[in-house]
């Protein structure tokens, strides 16, 4: 299935109700919505789906009903993370067995991990399961930092990781991977404004949560670069640029499920402590989606 992933991979946040349940139903008109904009695949249960503020049933049911939303019409790749590797490879079993396509694998801890405790992590959760695990590096939410080696070393050790989400925001780490993996390990861009230079230095896809706001400027971004005319590309890259830098900055969630309510979508606010934007904030969000809107006609 591993070449089933490229393009631009969707993040669907998760939706709680005004009593801070999940909110199932309205997950799925979510997904159902990503699908039919034609996202090229979905990616439930990140930082974006709010994974590590979920108990376990919740998670259950997310992933679940996320999976049941997408019906096998796209790739589904489920974020797994945990603080330990026990509770890793229970939610590796439960995605695998409620039909994910891939596991995305983000190492946590509270202490610092040694790299071989690192591989033994992600050779345990793939022993576990059948399917791909796509190695997901992202410091600045796990507070672990997989240096290039790092990932190459896991990429020949530990069979099931066929692919790499690289979200650092360092497009050299991109480049030191292709040269130490000799190409052979499919990398994806997890840093918005990265977007561009690393879709032109060879990415075989985005994983991001903009399409929730807007997902044809992302699909247009994948697909101009594909064809190889940077000029447009370029163009369409500072276009969305704003919107790229202002849901980074504001924290996905909270971004995300804002610019939702103002497209008149209510995904509910994200869960404590966690809070909703600010009426300021809000506001600049409500010109740049304007601006972005207007762009379109």
């Amino acid at each position: 299935m591993t070449t089933a992933f490229k393009g631009i991979i969707a993040y669907p946040v998760t939706p709680f109700t005004q009593d801070d349940r999940v909110d199932l139903p309205t997950l799925a008109r979510l997904i159902d919505d990503l699908v039919r904009q034609g996202v090229h695949g979905i990616a439930p249960l990140g930082s974006t789906g709010e994974s590590a503020y979920l108990d376990d049933k919740e998670w259950d049911a997310v992933a679940q009903a996320s999976l049941q939303a997408v019906n096998r019409r796209l790739p589904t790749v489920v974020g797994i993370s945990d603080l330990t590797t026990r509770g890793a490879v229970r939610r590796a079993r439960y995605a695998s067995q409620a039909g994910a396509d891939a596991l995305m694998v983000l190492p946590v801890s509270y202490w610092k991990l040694t790299p071989d405790e690192i591989v033994r992590h992600y050779a345990t959760i793939g022993d576990a399961v059948d399917i791909p695990i796509m190695l997901y590096n992202n410091p600045a939410t796990s507070g672990i930092d997989l240096a290039p080696e790092l990932i190459a070393r896991i990429c020949r050790e530990v069979p099931a990781v066929t692919m790499v989400k690289e979200s650092t925001g360092d497009i050299q780490r991109m480049h030191r991977l292709v040269q130490l993996t000799e190409g052979s390990v499919p990398f994806f861009n997890g840093s918005n404004p990265l977007a561009l230079a690393a879709l032109a230095a060879g990415a075989s896809g985005w994983c991001t949560a903009a399409p929730n706001l807007q997902a044809q400027l992302p699909l247009a971004l994948y697909e101009a670069v594909a064809a190889g005319d940077l000029a447009t590309a370029r163009a369409l890259f500072y276009r969305q640029l704003p919107l790229l830098q202002f849901i980074v900055k504001g924290g996905l969630p909270t971004t995300i499920k804002a610019g939702l309510r103002l497209r008149g979508f209510d995904a509910g606010v994200p869960r404590a402590p966690l809070q909703p934007l600010t009426a300021a904030d809000t506001g600049v969000l409500a010109g740049i989606l304007a601006t972005l809107d207007a762009g379109m006609r």
